[in-house]
């Protein structure tokens, strides 16, 4: 049976603005209170899943979340109408009133966590919701981020979904940002890589000083224990805390791995040699050959690596073998990174191509390719029962087209957020998205 690794692409909202609310994230707190182009970022982000269709890769979309979020304000204390509560908000708390309207959820790498059935005890594929409570706005999201999985991912036969972990420091949980699975063919037993930044209870592990270190070991443990992984197919890895305090907030600032490769920047971990053996023999047990590819810190260095996003790409594997590597355009605008890139390419090795993509609203407020899809390892049966509303095709991408020219607008600022008609236009357009997607009810007002 054939088996495919699909990428589920995170549409942009239509509230998508550079509220600057990611401490840590340097691109975030750089560009905060720019003026954004939400229009101009969902075609972007489509175009870049249209393009990987055309290539021949299985291509999904996910949906956005209702914003602003009105019934987590009403929850700080904001009553009244609608249209009141967003006044008020304006008025006594604008910084909460941003949160609400962030459109993060765009970056759907941190919408959960995925084990592929391959993996799994129960032999389904399995999901749980990243609880993301490291930072306010993005806390908010996984409440509809089950919903939106559910509806897309429901036969249960083939899906199992779990619940975030508790919204507490000691299991935060980004999602798929900190998770690898490495594998031989996707639809194999594999090994899957977790990335943590620091441990809630172990005093052992050290802590980064500066920026906060948002996985934890405690939660990655929890997610491999929810979805019935096997000992020998897990390998847990620590970031080096002075990358995290350097701005790499997530390991896919740092690292990017598919199939049997990963590829890594020299500072990304601590114990980085003890790791790759441990990953090494895992794989092999299951018929696996791991291989890595080292960046080396004279070559990039990690502020080059942040600022150009170049780990933050899709490694996908291409039918002849060879590996295609997306990148943004900002790798491109740096010398040195792209310098590297050319040599890699040109050496035969296991990367032979780079393609670039126009990204920039998305990677003005952090998010590069990589942040910007959810990777489902799926075979031909679990495919099937994937909602079909939500598989990119030709038809659909002219659809999500011509709704996000109905329904965007070009130009987003702080003070446009205080406007309650922002709220209807963006009920209208996701009430007409569902309808697009087959995705019934998941937004709170289409529920309550």
């Amino acid at each position: 049976m054939k088996s495919y690794e699909v990428n589920f692409d995170g549409l942009v909202g239509p509230t998508h603005n550079y509220g600057g609310l990611s401490y840590g994230n340097v691109a975030s707190q750089s560009n905060s209170q720019q003026s954004s182009n939400p229009k101009e970022a969902a075609l972007q982000g489509l175009a870049k899943m249209k393009a990987l269709m055309d290539m021949g890769f299985q291509q999904g979309v996910l949906a956005p979340q209702e914003r602003p979020d009105v019934a987590a304000l009403r929850r700080l204390g904001f009553g009244g109408t609608d249209a009141e509560v967003i006044e008020r908000a304006a008025k006594e708390a604008m910084p909460l009133l941003v949160a609400s309207c962030s459109a993060s959820s765009m970056w759907v790498a941190n919408a959960a966590t995925v084990s592929p059935s391959a993996d799994t005890a129960d032999g389904r594929v399995h999901f749980t919701a990243a609880n993301l409570n490291c930072k306010y706005h993005r806390s908010i999201e996984h409440p509809t981020t089950s919903r939106v999985l559910g509806a897309m991912f429901a036969d249960q036969k083939h899906f199992a979904h779990h619940a975030a972990l508790p919204a507490v420091a000691q299991f935060g949980d980004e999602g798929a940002a900190n998770h690898t699975r490495f594998c031989r063919e996707y639809g194999e037993a594999g090994v899957e890589f977790f990335v943590f930044g620091r441990s809630a209870f172990d005093t052992r592990y050290p802590a980064p000083q500066k920026y906060p270190a948002r996985q934890t070991l405690e939660a990655s443990q929890a997610v491999a224990r929810l979805h019935g992984l096997k000992d020998d197919g897990v390998v847990y890895a620590q970031q080096n805390p002075s990358v995290i305090d350097q701005g790499v907030f997530h390991n896919d600032v740092i690292a990017v791995g598919n199939g049997e490769v990963l590829f890594y920047h020299e500072d990304a971990f601590l114990e980085t040699e003890q790791m790759l053996a441990e990953l090494q023999s895992k794989l092999a047990k299951v018929g696996g050959k791991f291989q890595s590819i080292c960046v080396p810190r004279s070559a990039v260095t990690v502020e080059d690596a942040v600022r150009s996003y170049l780990f933050n790409s899709q490694l996908l594997s291409r039918a002849d073998g060879s590996m295609l590597l997306i990148v943004p355009e900002e790798c491109r605008g740096n010398e040195r990174v792209w310098q590297y890139l050319q040599s890699l390419t040109s050496s035969g090795g296991l990367i032979r191509e780079v393609k670039v993509f126009d990204l920039k609203q998305s990677m003005q407020n952090g998010g590069g390719p990589a942040c910007l899809r959810l990777r489902v390892a799926l075979n031909e049966t679990e495919l099937a029962a994937v909602n079909p509303g939500v598989i990119m095709t030709a038809p659909l991408y002219g659809t999500l087209t011509e709704w996000v020219n109905k329904h965007y607008r070009d130009r987003m600022t702080e003070n446009d957020l205080a406007d309650p008609q922002l709220l209807l236009e963006c009920r209208t357009a996701l009430d007409e998205l569902t309808q697009i997607l087959k995705l019934g009810a998941v937004y709170p007002f289409q529920i309550n």
